[in-house]
C-alpha cells in the first residue's frame, strides 16, 4: 500500500466496502493514511415496509458506525436502487466523482468487479472508469476491483493483488456486525464466503488470512 497517498473505496450499498476490503482499509487507517469510502445507494428497498427515510438513517448510520471500526470516512449519493447509471446522470454521479477524486487525489481506488451478478456493483464499476478516464493517464489513480457476489473470479488477465489482514480480519468482522439490519439480506449469506475467500487469499501469501483484488487500470 502506498506510505504517502489516501485511498478511495467506492461501494454499491452500505455493507459492500467492508465486504471487500475492510481489512484493507484497516490497514491503511493503522498506518495514520487516510481512507475515504463513497456509498453509492442508501439500499432504501431493502426494507419496504418501513418508511424511505427510516430506512436511509438506519443504514446510514449502520455504515458510519462500521467505517468507524475500520478507520475509514463514509460518504452517501442517493441513487435508486437498480437504477443507477439513469439516476447517475440525472444527479451529475460522474461529476460528483470527479470532485472527489480531485480533493482526495488517491493513489488507489477500489471498487466493485465487473464479474459481480448484482447490477448495481456493475453499474459502480462503470461510473468508476467514467470518472477515472476523465483525467489525462499521468493523473488517474490505479483502479482494483473487489468482489462481493461473485462466487468465482475470471479476470486472469489482470494482475491480482494480494493484500495480508491478519492483524485486521477481526476488525471486519467486528465491522460487519454493524449491520444488524443486514443480517439476513447479506450477512449470514456472505459470512461463509468471507471466511472461505479470507482464508484462501492467505494462504496464497501464507499468511492466516488475505484480501484479493484485480488491478484493471
Amino acid at each position: 500500500m502506498s506510505k504517502k497517498k489516501p485511498i478511495l473505496v467506492f461501494s454499491a450499498h452500505s455493507d459492500d466496502f467492508v465486504f471487500g476490503a475492510g481489512g484493507t482499509i484497516a490497514n491503511h487507517s493503522n498506518k495514520n493514511l487516510k481512507v475515504h469510502s463513497v456509498v453509492f445507494s442508501y439500499g432504501e428497498k431493502s426494507h419496504p415496509w418501513l418508511k424511505e427515510k427510516e430506512v436511509k438513517d438506519m443504514r446510514s448510520k449502520e455504515a458510519f458506525d462500521a467505517g468507524k471500526v475500520l478507520g475509514t470516512s463514509v460518504e452517501f449519493f442517493d441513487l435508486k436502487e437498480l437504477n443507477f447509471i439513469n439516476d447517475a446522470k440525472e444527479k451529475k454521479t460522474k461529476e460528483k466523482l470527479i470532485k472527489i477524486i480531485k480533493k482526495i487525489k488517491p493513489s488507489k481506488i477500489f471498487t466493485h468487479s465487473s464479474e459481480d451478478p448484482h447490477p448495481d456493483h456493475q453499474s459502480v464499476y462503470k461510473l468508476t472508469l467514467q470518472a477515472v478516464q476523465s483525467f489525462p493517464k499521468k493523473q488517474q489513480p490505479e483502479i482494483y476491483v473487489y468482489s462481493v457476489w461473485n462466487p468465482v473470479e475470471f479476470q486472469t488477465s489482470y494482475p491480482a493483488l494480494y493484500v495480508n489482514i491478519r492483524k485486521t480480519f477481526n476488525l471486519k468482522i467486528k465491522a460487519l456486525k454493524k449491520f444488524p439490519s443486514q443480517k439476513f439480506h447479506a450477512i449470514y449469506p456472505l459470512m461463509f464466503m468471507v471466511f472461505f475467500r479470507a482464508i484462501k487469499n492467505g494462504f496464497k501469501i501464507r499468511t492466516l488470512f488475505g484480501e484479493k483484488f484485480y488491478r484493471i487500470k
